[in-house]
C-alpha cells in the first residue's frame, strides 16, 4: 500500500533537531541468504569471553515479560559484543545504518576486523543480520563473513546485498541513479537524506537508500555450550570495504520431524538437491495426499519451486524451518496476469475468494525463501496468499518474498503461529478485506518494507481477528502493526520496536478505503520502544501509537487501550490528528486510555490534532521531554478553547495531565523541541 500522504499546510520547515539521536555514520550496508551444516555431538567449552548480554528488542529482557513472540534463540546486540570495529549509532533519522539497526546501534567491521558474541546457551544454530554495501549502480554484492567458534573457523557465509538496497520514492527502485519515479508528487524528503549516506555521483538525485539490513542462518555442525564463544571476521581482502553487524541470535535447533505416514514429496520425484523444480512433484504428492486422506511430509532438503503452488484441503509438513527450504526463483511473466501480476514465484496459495476459497489448509515445519528484489504492487510474490478459511500455519520461516502471508478474503478461522517472517520488501502479514475470526500469535517480524502486521478492512470488513504476543521488530516503512478499519479487533501482547519511517509502533488508521472501526477496538498490553517516527511529508514528529482520520471519522467504535507501555518514544507517546485537508470534517473520539504507563518521550505523552476527545485514567508518565499535552485540536483556535477535550478519570500520576490542562486548553506547539529522554527502566 502506498504511504503517502500530503498536506499544504504542514510545509513548514523542520524543527531544529537538536542532535536528536545523532551520530557520524559510516556510508556502507546489505544482505543475506542461509548457509548451514547439519547438527551434530555436543563440542567441548572453549575459552571464554565477555558476559554475553542477552536483549528483546534491545531492551532488558525484565522490561517486557510476557510481552512479544515466544522464541527459540537468544537475541544479543553487536554493539554489547568484544569488537575491534566501530559501534555506529543511535540515530533515529532515516536514511541511515544504526536509524534501521535494532535498538539503533550496529558495529562496523573494515577488513580484517571483527566481533564475538559469548554463547548464553547451548546452541548449534545462529542467525546473523547484517549490512553491506550496495553495486555503484544498485543490484547488490557478495562479501565473505567467517564463523569461527572458541578460536577454530567453523564456516564462511556468503553476505549478498541483492535483498537490500532500495532507494527513490514509493513504490522505490533498485537503481540509485534513477530519476524521480512520480516527478508530479510533492517532495519534501530529499532535504533530509543525511549526505553521509549520498554518493558525489548522485548528489542531486532523490537517491534516499533504504532497507539495508538482510540476515543469514548458519548451522554450526555440532552444539556449543554455554560460555563458548562465536567470532565473526571480515577476511582481508573483502570486496565489501564495510561489513555492519547488528545483532546475533543463537539457539538450539533440535533433530529433524519425521512424518512416517504420510506421502512423501520424495516418492513423486521431488528433488532435495534443488538442482531440478520440485513444484510438479509436490503437486502430485498433494493430489495422492488428498485422495488416500494422509498428510504431505518434505523431508530435510532445498527444494526448487518458482511458482504458485495451490492448497486445499491438505496437511503439508516439513522437517523443520532449519531442514526444509522450499526456495524459489522470481520469474517474469509472458504477458500479465488477469491480477495484474508480472512477475510469478515461490508461494503456497489459497484459491481465490471467488473460487470458494480454501478450507482445511495446514502447514508447518518448513522454510519459505523467495527471490523478490524490488517492489511490484500488482504482483502476487507473496509467500502465503489466497484465501484459508479453518486453516492453521506453523512453524515457518519465510524470508524475501514481497509480502510473507497476505490474504484476500472473505475467508474465516485462520490460526498463524510461531512463524518467523523477516527481510519483506512489503509487509509481514496482512489480512486483507473480509478476514474473519483469524488470529496472529507468537510471530516474530523484522525487517518488513511496509507494515509488519496488518489488519486492512478494505471494501469488505475485517471483524473479531486477533493479533496477540507477536514481536515486530525495525519495519523500515510504515508501522509495526497497523489496524485500518474492521469490528470487534483485538491488538494485545505484543512487543513493537523501532519504526524507522512515516509510520508507528501501533496505528489506528481509517484510510486506504478501509470499512469504519466498529464495535469494540481493545489495544491492550502492548509493549512499544523507540517507536513514533518523523513523518518526513508532515515534518512533524509521530506517536507510538498513531491515531489517524484521513477517509472518516473515527467515533464509530470504542476504543479501549488499556495496560500498555510505551518506551522511549522518540516523539509522542501517542497521537490523534486528521488531515489538514480534513480536519473540519472528521473527529476522533470514544478513545479511552487507562493504566498506561508512558517512560519517555522526545516531546509530549498526547500530541492532539484533531476535533474529538478522550478519557484518561491512571496514565502514569515520567521523563517527558516538553509539555505534557500538546493540544491543537483542529487548528482553528476558537475562545472557547481547543476542539479537541481530555476527561480526566482520575489516578493520572507524573503531572503530565494537570488541571490547567482541562478539558480543552490549547496548548498547540507545532514542533515542539525534542528532547531525548533516558533508557527506559523499571517502573
Amino acid at each position: 500500500m502506498s504511504r503517502m500522504t500530503t498536506d499544504a499546510s504542514v510545509r513548514a520547515r523542520r524543527p531544529r533537531r537538536t542532535g536528536l539521536y545523532a551520530t557520524a555514520v559510516a556510508s556502507v550496508t546489505a544482505a543475506a541468504v542461509g548457509l548451514g551444516v547439519l547438527a551434530g555431538t555436543p563440542a567441548l567449552a572453549g575459552p571464554r569471553s565477555a558476559a554475553p548480554v542477552v536483549t528483546r528488542a534491545a531492551l532488558d529482557p525484565a522490561l517486557v515479560a510476557g510481552k512479544g513472540a515466544k522464541v527459540a534463540f537468544a537475541e544479543q546486540e553487536a554493539e554489547n559484543a568484544v569488537t575491534n570495529g566501530t559501534v555506529i549509532g543511535p540515530d533515529r533519522d532515516a536514511y541511515t545504518l544504526p536509524s534501521e539497526a535494532s535498538g539503533r546501534k550496529a558495529v562496523s567491521l573494515a577488513p580484517g576486523q571483527h566481533v564475538e558474541f559469548t554463547l548464553p546457551a547451548p546452541a548449534n544454530a545462529i542467525t546473523v543480520r547484517y549490512s553491506i554495501p550496495d553495486a555503484p549502480g544498485g543490484g547488490g554484492i557478495t562479501a565473505p563473513l567467517d564463523v569461527a567458534v572458541n578460536g577454530t573457523k567453523r564456516s564462511t557465509m556468503t553476505l549478498t546485498s541483492q535483498y537490500s538496497w532500495l532507494y527513490n520514492q514509493y513504490p522505490f527502485s533498485n537503481d540509485p541513479g534513477a530519476g524521480l519515479l512520480h516527478p508530479d508528487w510533492w517532495i519534501t524528503e530529499c532535504s533530509c537524506v543525511p549526505a553521509e549516506t549520498t554518493p558525489a555521483p548522485v548528489i542531486d538525485k532523490p537517491y534516499r537508500p533504504s532497507h539495508f539490513y538482510d540476515e543469514q542462518r548458519l548451522l554450526l555442525g555440532r552444539t556449543y555450550r554455554a560460555g563458548d564463544t562465536v567470532r565473526l571476521t571480515v577476511p582481508a581482502g573483502s570486496r565489501a570495504g564495510s561489513t555492519v553487524i547488528d545483532l546475533l541470535d543463537s539457539e538450539r535447533v533440535g533433530l529433524p520431524h519425521v512424518e512416517l505416514l504420510a506421502a512423501n514429496v520424495w516418492a513423486f520425484g521431488a528433488d532435495p538437491t534443488g538442482r531440478r523444480d520440485a513444484a510438479d512433484a509436490i503437486d502430485k504428492a498433494i493430489a495422492f495426499a488428498r485422495r488416500t486422506h494422509l498428510k504431505v511430509y518434505i523431508p530435510p532438503g532445498t527444494y526448487r519451486v518458482d511458482r504458485h503452488i495451490v492448497v486445499d484441503d491438505v496437511t503439508i509438513v516439513g522437517a523443520g524451518n532449519w531442514y526444509t527450504k522450499i526456495k524459489g526463483r522470481e520469474v517474469a511473466l509472458d504477458k500479465p496476469a488477469a491480477d495484474g501480476s508480472v512477475h510469478t514465484g515461490v508461494g503456497f496459495y489459497g484459491k481465490s475468494a471467488a473460487e470458494g476459497g480454501s478450507r482445511n489448509v495446514h502447514l508447518s515445519g518448513f522454510a519459505i525463501e523467495g527471490d523478490v528484489r524490488e517492489r511490484v504492487d500488482t504482483d502476487q510474490v507473496n509467500a502465503i496468499g489466497g484465501a484459508m478459511s479453518d486453516s492453521t500455519i506453523k512453524g515457518l520461516h519465510i524470508s524475501h518474498t514481497k509480502v510473507g502471508m497476505w490474504f484476500d478474503g472473505p475467508m474465516k478461522n485462520l490460526r498463524i503461529s510461531d512463524s518467523i517472517i523477516v527481510d519483506q520488501i512489503a509487509d509481514a502479514i496482512n489480512f486483507h478485506t473480509g478476514v474473519t475470526d483469524s488470529s496472529v500469535t507468537d510471530t516474530f517480524v523484522r525487517n518488513s518494507g511496509d507494515d509488519g502486521l496488518a489488519m486492512w478492512a478494505e471494501k469488505t470488513t475485517n471483524a473479531r481477528n486477533t493479533f496477540s504476543h507477536n514481536t515486530v521488530q525495525t519495519p523500515v516503512l510504515a508501522n509495526g502493526i497497523a489496524i485500518y478499519g474492521g469490528t470487534d479487533t483485538t491488538v494485545s501482547d505484543n512487543l513493537v520496536a523501532d519504526p524507522v519511517r512515516e509510520g508507528s509502533a501501533l496505528h489506528i488508521g481509517a484510510r486506504f478505503g478501509a470499512e469504519p472501526f466498529a464495535g469494540k477496538l481493545d489495544v491492550k498490553g502492548n509493549t512499544t520502544v523507540r517507536a513514533g517516527t518523523y513523518e518526513l511529508n508532515w515534518n512533524i514528529g509521530l506517536g507510538a501509537l498513531w491515531v489517524f482520520a484521513l477517509d472518516r471519522s473515527i467515533d464509530g467504535a470504542d476504543i479501549r487501550v488499556t495496560g500498555n507501555d510505551f518506551l522511549d518514544s522518540t516523539y509522542n507517546a501517542v497521537m490523534l490528528v486528521s488531515d489538514w485537508a480534513v480536519k473540519d470534517q472528521y473527529v476522533i473520539e470514544n478513545i479511552h486510555f487507562k493504566d498506561i504507563r508512558v517512560d519517555g518521550t522526545g516531546t509530549s505523552v498526547l500530541s492532539a490534532r484533531a476535533a474529538g476527545g478522550a478519557t484518561f485514567e491512571n496514565v502514569d508518565a515520567r521523563n517527558v521531554g516538553a509539555v505534557g499535552v500538546n493540544n491543537c485540536g483542529s487548528f482553528n483556535f476558537p475562545a472557547t478553547g481547543s476542539e479537541f477535550t481530555l476527561t480526566d478519570l482520575g489516578g493520572n500520576d507524573g503531572d503530565w495531565l494537570a488541571p490547567w490542562l482541562l478539558p480543552n486548553t490549547i496548548t498547540c506547539d507545532d514542533r515542539p523541541e525534542v528532547v531525548p529522554p533516558p533508557a527506559p527502566g523499571a517502573w
